[in-house]
């Protein structure tokens, strides 16, 4: 959510926030009415109930019997009038709160303009493209033929775009997620595994509700009010909720992981085969909370920790800066890191790092105090720092030899006890 006091002091610039986006601008004159009324309207009853406060001193200094029944019935009017007052404020603040929520966050210079994919920006890459002298085959190929995943029984539980992990795939994602702990904790981050479920107040505040709701798997709502989290970001976001930091205690580092659940509504047919784009996947998580002047550089040296991982895995990868067509809601700026992927010959994204700036701790009502005890509202960013499984089929089409096993990166051969490669299991040698 976007201060109010910039829609009313520089309406001009929301406005061509919103048509940048492909958004309607005219939410913010609606806004604009809606929050003169709610001000006018809480006005009046704040007057209203000032004045039955002073009724109700008046009331005890009055010994004329027929004086205190005409300040009876003043004071019933003006409580008639605030009962009447009331449900419309009500109703106000509740149309002001939903048109509130569908403003975006305001996105930072440096995000391309325009509302196609192609309109984002290629800023560097990293690594070569690794040249292999044998037919490359694709994760799903490999994933089969060495028995590391099983979808086919997967989809008799629970339907399409559900896997078995197997063997040392299994092995593997275990191996990177202890690396990433390690190495993240080095790096000053606390370690946090959270709930997967939570209230809407929370996907509302962490700004998945309203704007991607459809990708959220409710769990009887009507009765519980849980949601499966898309990723731990929404949980790691609310940690904090509610809470005042103090500035010396900033930035806040979390690093979490979490099963993740999203419907991916809107890419039927695309990635059905194979382990690119599922319902049910596992995430390590990175979360940083700080001040605004400190912003944009904590910013900047997360997405440079993100890369760093993908350099120690090896893989090759580009940085794209996402334009304003591809950025979520709440982000003001996006940063993809996307693999290399040789068996498609094109960069599939493993990576995304969002600075959301106050979009998120404004819902989620964090704020930190200075050392002359001003409070502000924190800073809040993300970035992806593994995907699984998305991650391992990068490994396993990167790291593919021609005698049909998979190498083990380097950095992950200590978790799996020295192992260098993946074999065939005895079952399909």
């Amino acid at each position: 959510m976007i201060d109010i006091n910039l829609i009313r002091k520089e309406k001009s610039r929301v406005r061509e926030e919103l048509r940048k986006r492909g958004l309607k601008p005219g939410i913010v004159d609606e806004i604009l009415e809606t929050d003169k009324e709610k001000r006018e309207l809480a006005s009046k009853i704040d007057e209203l109930r000032a004045k039955q406060n002073a009724f109700s001193k008046e009331i005890g200094n009055v010994e004329d019997g027929k004086g205190k029944q005409q300040k009876l019935i003043e004071m019933k009017a003006v409580s008639e009038r605030i009962k009447e007052f009331e449900p419309k404020l009500k109703e106000i603040k509740k149309r002001y709160k939903e048109r509130m929520l569908e403003v975006p966050n305001i996105s930072h210079p440096s995000v391309p303009k325009g509302l196609n994919e192609n309109d984002s920006a290629v800023e560097t890459t990293w690594g070569e493209q690794p040249l292999f002298e044998f037919e490359v085959l694709d994760h799903t190929t490999l994933g089969e033929r060495l028995d590391l995943f099983e979808q086919k029984r997967a989809a008799a539980l629970s339907g399409n775009r559900f896997y078995f992990l197997k063997n040392d795939l299994v092995r593997l994602e275990f191996a990177l997620i202890q690396y990433l702990l390690d190495f993240l904790t080095k790096k000053g981050f606390t370690p946090l595994m959270v709930p997967v479920l939570v209230r809407d107040t929370v996907l509302e505040g962490s700004g998945f509700f309203p704007a991607e709701k459809n990708e959220i798997y409710a769990v009887n709502p009507d009765e519980d009010n849980l949601y499966l989290i898309g990723t731990s970001e929404a949980s790691v976001a609310g940690y904090h909720m509610n809470e005042i930091l103090d500035k010396k205690d900033l930035p806040k580092k979390y690093v979490a992981f979490s099963s993740c659940y999203r419907r991916e509504a809107g890419a039927y047919g695309k990635d059905t085969k194979g382990l690119i784009r599922v319902h049910q996947f596992e995430k390590v998580e990175m979360f940083k909370i700080t001040t605004e002047e400190d912003s944009w550089k904590e910013f900047e040296e997360l997405v440079a920790l993100a890369e760093e991982i993908l350099q120690r895995l090896e893989l090759h990868y580009q940085k794209v800066n996402l334009s304003l067509g591809d950025i979520n809601h709440k982000a003001a700026k996006t940063y993809d890191l996307e693999a290399w992927f040789p068996s498609q010959n094109r960069f599939r994204e493993l990576v995304s790092a969002t600075n959301t700036t106050t979009f998120q701790s404004r819902r989620l009502n964090i704020r930190y105090k200075d050392e002359d005890n001003k409070k502000y509202f924190a800073h809040m960013m993300n970035s992806t720092a593994a995907a699984f499984p998305r991650i391992l089929a990068a490994i396993m089409e990167n790291y593919q030899n021609k005698d049909g096993t998979i190498g083990i990166p380097q950095v992950l051969q200590g978790y799996m006890s020295g192992q260098e490669k993946i074999e065939p299991t005895q079952k399909t040698k």
